[in-house]
């Protein structure tokens, strides 16, 4: 806890996200969730994506800051961009869920596709199902949309 405490003072994005999860979890302090967002946040801010997916899991819930399903959506959206299979798994349910965004099934399917082609096994059958709900046509849009990620996004 000392040296993290150090390392993320001086703005070790790694440290303070390791701060952040000892704080949410309670592992070595006594669990806070506000202080846990506190520190995600500084990690998140300098780009460190599991944090950015962390936060956006407390906004999405209401856990240690205000629930804000539209800040949920944009710290996933932000993770999801740097190729966080987790992210992108949570923010095609946003998406699929109309949380914090518009329903959009397109959307859904193309951050699931890449959440289940890194390796996520939930959305791996979470792809299966939202496939099932779209049309030909909607499908073609998904499959484009996806193609067109993986070429702009070398992740």
């Amino acid at each position: 806890m000392e040296y993290f405490l150090q390392a993320a003072e001086k703005g070790a994005a790694n440290a303070q996200f390791n701060l952040g999860l000892m704080y949410a979890n309670g592992q070595g302090v006594a669990q806070d969730e506000e202080c846990a967002a506190v520190w995600y946040r500084l990690a998140a801010e300098q780009g460190d994506a599991s944090a950015q997916n962390n936060l956006g899991v407390m906004y999405a819930n209401g856990q240690g800051v205000e629930q804000d399903e539209a800040e949920a959506v944009r710290w996933y959206g932000e993770a999801a961009e740097q190729g966080h299979a987790l992210a992108q798994f949570n923010l095609s349910g946003m998406y699929q869920a109309g949380r914090g965004v518009e329903p959009d099934q397109v959307r859904s399917y193309m951050w699931i596709s890449l959440a289940a082609d890194a390796g996520d096994a939930a959305a791996c059958n979470s792809r299966a199902l939202i496939e099932s709900k779209l049309s030909a046509e909607e499908l073609g849009s998904a499959r484009a949309l996806t193609r067109h990620w993986r070429e702009t996004h070398r992740v």
